[in-house]
């Protein structure tokens, strides 16, 4: 099935289930909702702004061109989800679970990750300079290539990160990351 040039433009999505749907050029500005889910689904040239999503699924989807400004993701699953040349300005994702996302390449920069799973999330050459990526489970994550500069990234899980494949210069992390960090590195780190 396939949903083309559709305006759901302040469009109420909770409880609504979908699956193997393609949407095309719909507007969801302003969408909202609990509990809608979304299973391989595809999205191409959908926009999402504004839009504001509570526990919602958007599991195994694809999102081909989309944007993101302002939208809000609470407590949502999006895991196995794969992103291509989406754009992300203010998006806000708090809680839920993102393993095994493909964000690879993404320009993350003006987005803001907290409290998220991101187990073996693909972050590989994406752009987060100056983004907020607190407390997040990256355990597994790709990072190669990732900027990293001036990221928040305390309370994070950096044990896959090897600081020697992405830039980290003025990323901001806390004494724990720093020791995870420096070991990376190869150093011996010991008390006084």
């Amino acid at each position: 099935m396939t949903v083309s040039s559709q305006d759901w433009d302040s469009r109420d999505l909770t409880g609504e289930h979908h699956e193997g749907v393609v949407f095309v050029d719909v507007d969801m500005t302003e969408a909202h909702g609990r509990g809608a889910v979304f299973t391989d689904c595809t999205f191409r040239d959908v926009r999402f702004n504004v839009s504001e999503h509570v526990d919602a699924a958007f599991s195994n989807c694809t999102f081909v061109g989309c944007s993101f400004f302002d939208a809000t993701f609470t407590s949502c699953k999006l895991v196995g989800s794969r992103f291509d040349g989406c754009t992300y300005d203010l998006m806000k994702v708090e809680g839920g679970d993102w393993s095994f996302a493909v964000l690879a390449g993404a320009d993350l920069r003006r987005a803001s990750f907290t409290g998220v799973r991101m187990r073996e999330a693909d972050l590989g050459g994406a752009r987060c300079a100056g983004a907020t990526i607190r407390d997040v489970d990256l355990s597994g994550a790709t990072l190669d290539r990732a900027d990293l500069t001036g990221c928040d990234l305390r309370g994070s899980d950096l044990s896959a990160l090897d600081p020697r494949t992405a830039e980290l210069k003025k990323a901001i992390v806390d004494q724990a990351q720093a020791v995870t960090l420096a070991r990376a590195l190869g150093l011996d780190v010991r008390a006084r």
